[in-house]
């Protein structure tokens, strides 16, 4: 495996590590999900449940994950009445994750201002919610 092969493999892994911390069955789980869909043809996938067989998940688990990914704004279930997908039913890439990732850094941006001393009193109020 050369040098940037294996860096792709570890900021996914790495990836992986963030959106499901402390619990590698769901990154494992996460991963399947993400590179099947991510190789499939046009990335759509008809159904998640030949990738459970496929890497041995349970269907509770892989739901579990999926309800997850789809919460984050990473996939989407699109219906079989959409023209953009050939009126097929179901999973693909979702934008909603790349724009929430755009506003989760403005916020970010945002919450580190020093605005006033009325922030500054509800900032620190927030710690004694703790």
């Amino acid at each position: 495996m050369n040098h940037s092969r294996i860096a792709r493999v570890q900021d996914l892994d790495e990836l992986a590590g963030v959106l499901f911390p402390g619990n590698r069955h769901h990154q494992r789980i996460f991963l399947a999900v993400f590179v099947e869909l991510k190789w499939a043809e046009g990335q759509f996938l008809e159904a998640l449940e030949p990738v459970a067989d496929k890497y041995g998940i349970t269907r509770r688990s892989l739901e579990t994950v999926r309800a997850k990914m789809r919460r984050l704004g990473l996939i989407d279930h699109v219906s079989r009445f959409g023209q953009k997908h050939g009126y097929r039913e179901g999973w693909v890439f979702s934008n909603r994750f790349v724009h929430a990732l755009e506003k989760f850094a403005s916020l970010a941006v945002k919450f580190r201002e020093c605005r006033n001393a009325m922030q500054e009193r509800k900032d620190r109020d927030l710690l004694s919610y703790l």
